[in-house]
C-alpha cells in the first residue's frame, strides 16, 4: 500500500490564498490520473480537480474553476493544488488521489489536510 502525505492546510482569510502539496513515496503520477477531492462539514466528498499526466490536462469543478491550479512535479512525485481567492465555503478537508487505469491498477487515497477560511 502507498501512503500519499498531504501538506499546506492552514487557516487562511477571505480572498486568500494556499499551496497544498502532495507527496509520494515514487513517480506514481507518471502517465497516471491524479485528482483532488475535498469534504466541506456535513457533506459528501467531492471532486474538485483531476490531472492527466499522459495528455497534460487539467479539469475542474464549477466551484473552483479559474480560482485553483492541479500540478504536477517534473519528478512526478508531487502533486500541488495551488488556491487562490478562496472563500469561506472553501472550508473543507482535502484529499489526493493517485489512479492508474492499466495494469497493475492501483487508486490511492491520503488521510487528508484541512483548510479553514475565516470571512
Amino acid at each position: 500500500q502507498v501512503q500519499l502525505v498531504e501538506s499546506g492546510g492552514d487557516l487562511v482569510q477571505n480572498g486568500g490564498s494556499l499551496r497544498l502539496s502532495c507527496h509520494a513515496p515514487g513517480t506514481i503520477w507518471r502517465r497516471n490520473i491524479g485528482r483532488w477531492y475535498r469534504q466541506q462539514p456535513g457533506k459528501q466528498r467531492e471532486l474538485i480537480a483531476t490531472i492527466r499526466d499522459e495528455s497534460n490536462t487539467a479539469t475542474y469543478s464549477d466551484a473552483v474553476r479559474g480560482r485553483f491550479t492541479i500540478s504536477l512535479a517534473d519528478d512526478k512525485k508531487t502533486m500541488y493544488l495551488q488556491m487562490n481567492g478562496l472563500k469561506p465555503e472553501d472550508t473543507a478537508v482535502y484529499y489526493c488521489n493517485a489512479e492508474r487505469t492499466r495494469f497493475p491498477q492501483y487508486n490511492y487515497m491520503g488521510q487528508g489536510t484541512q483548510v479553514t477560511v475565516s470571512s
